[in-house]
């Protein structure tokens, strides 16, 4: 009988891997711990209420439509992404408010009543942008994990422009006067958990993914993409088992041969890819003597990104200020990332990022009310703050921050429930509860990114946000084809 490839993990980025494998004939088998697939993507139902409790913000539509190409099906006949307008809705701490919506000349009349000098610096930001994204896609997203050479094949008239030694705040502050604009321009470092004021101005490639090419809302909500790639998934013959938790790969003779559940269950294996963090992996999965030390060593010395504290809300009555997507700004942007990258607290006054997904799907609250998904930026666990003593104080901290915009929060609540670093570490296996593994703090950290084949066990894959080509939904779902792609390519031992 011949053995499945094991895949340890049914976030979006191991269903990923699943389906474009099973696409190339060969036999699947998913373990997930949690009662559901879906990973960082998750479904939480109460009194009432639906929250989608992980990613909401969805770029990159071309990338989730791969694993339906590998298997020869149409991403539209599995899920219905609807583009969304106004993209996000701004509040800055002044009081000003800035709807970035597809309609161009709509948006840079409200950026000229900002600063009329950036409506030009703005478009010369997207331009840039975009740049980025035609010289980089390839190289660092759509294909295998980059090297230093690849870079280098580039023309050097595109190498100069990669912006590796700015930051991105400075490359904001260079194109913008208004500092609002720039605190807005700066923000999408928090994309990869990362602090503007350290990040490569390379990573501005984001903003062209959003500014230029739009922001999509499935019908339904989030956790339709799960559904769909689950759906597709089990069409193509895979085996998904959940609340099937592994705590060992078991290795021999330096390849990875299966694994073993929590009930001593050991299930042989082709090959493993494993979708759990690639640092969790080797802490927690990988026996130490089958692992080479300076590999082991460089995983388990990793900065992690920033993580995240949520608030799920279930607000009474109907809050037309708000959008589906809203971004409440904090008055002092440096002084918040110094808080999570420099001295490891959450900020005293957090930029806030509000979800509400009933504005769309009507059906995820009650009549009359509400979900409200609210993100604060955070570091990830680490000794200078304690969630499990201090979660509720700071619960009552971003209320009253939600209360200063006049949103009248508190007054309102129906439903209440926080979401910590801890428990992000405990249902996704997330390194130290960070949201996208390494921190992309460092000039080079693309380059750094674990590798979707793993160095020193063979047989041994990776897929998810910690590896190759990042995080978010559409990389994660590239990175399963990645991970998928380097197992068929490599010949039976």
């Amino acid at each position: 009988m011949t053995q499945p490839i094991i895949v340890i993990g049914g976030g979006i980025g191991g269903l990923s891997a699943a389906i474009h494998l099973a696409a190339a004939g060969r036999d699947v088998l998913v373990l997930e711990q949690n009662p559901a697939v879906g990973g960082k993507m998750r479904l939480i139902e109460a009194e009432g209420f639906t929250f989608d409790a992980g990613p909401s913000t969805i770029t990159m539509r071309r990338a989730l439509e791969t694993p339906f190409a590998a298997a020869g099906r149409r991403l539209a006949d599995y899920l219905t992404l609807e583009p969304v307008e106004p993209m996000t809705r701004y509040f800055f701490a002044d009081g000003t408010r800035l709807d970035v919506t597809r309609d161009r000349p709509t948006l840079l009349a409200q950026i000229a009543a900002l600063e009329p000098h950036d409506v030009e610096g703005f478009l010369a930001f997207l331009s840039h942008a975009a740049a980025l994204h035609r010289i980089t896609g390839e190289v660092f997203i759509y294909g295998d994990p980059p090297r230093a050479r690849d870079i280098l094949r580039l023309p050097l008239r595109d190498i100069l422009k990669v912006d590796a030694w700015r930051t991105m705040h400075q490359a904001a502050r260079a194109a913008v006067r208004d500092p609002r604009m720039r605190q807005l321009l700066s923000r999408y470092a928090t994309y990869v958990g990362a602090s503007p004021y350290r990040a490569p101005a390379v990573l501005n490639v984001i903003a062209h993914e959003e500014l230029n090419e739009g922001i999509w809302y499935p019908q339904g909500g989030i956790y339709a993409i799960a559904s769909a790639y689950r759906q597709l998934a089990l069409e193509l013959g895979v085996e998904i088992r959940t609340e099937a938790r592994v705590t060992r790969i078991n290795v021999r003779a330096g390849r990875a041969r299966g694994v073993t559940l929590t009930d001593g269950t050991a299930l042989e294996a082709a090959a493993v890819i494993s979708n759990v963090d690639v640092t969790t992996t080797y802490r927690d999965l990988l026996p130490k003597t089958a692992t080479h030390p300076r590999v082991r060593a460089r995983r388990l010395a990793v900065e992690p990104s920033g993580s995240g504290f949520v608030l799920l809300l279930g607000i009474a009555g109907e809050t037309p200020q708000l959008d589906l997507h809203t971004i409440l700004f904090s008055s002092d942007y440096r002084r918040e990332f110094d808080a999570i990258f420099r001295h490891g607290v959450p900020p005293a006054e957090p930029t806030l990022y509000i979800n509400i997904t009933s504005k769309r799907t009507p059906e995820h609250a009650p009549p009359g009310c509400e979900n409200w998904f609210v993100l604060a930026n955070a570091p990830p666990i680490g000794p200078a703050f304690d969630w499990e003593r201090e979660a509720a104080a700071y619960c009552d901290q971003v209320l009253t921050r939600l209360d200063a915009f006049g949103l009248n929060t508190r007054a309102r609540l129906r439903y209440q429930r926080w979401i910590t670093p801890l428990e992000i570490r405990d249902v996704t296996g997330a390194w130290r509860g960070a949201l996208y593994g390494a921190s992309s703090n460092q000039r080079v950290a693309a380059l750094q990114r674990p590798h979707n084949r793993a160095p020193d066990v063979r047989k041994l894959y990776f897929a998810g946000g910690t590896t190759h080509p990042g995080g978010g939904v559409p990389m994660v779902t590239l990175s399963g084809g990645v991970a998928a792609r380097m197992l068929l390519e490599d010949t039976e031992d």
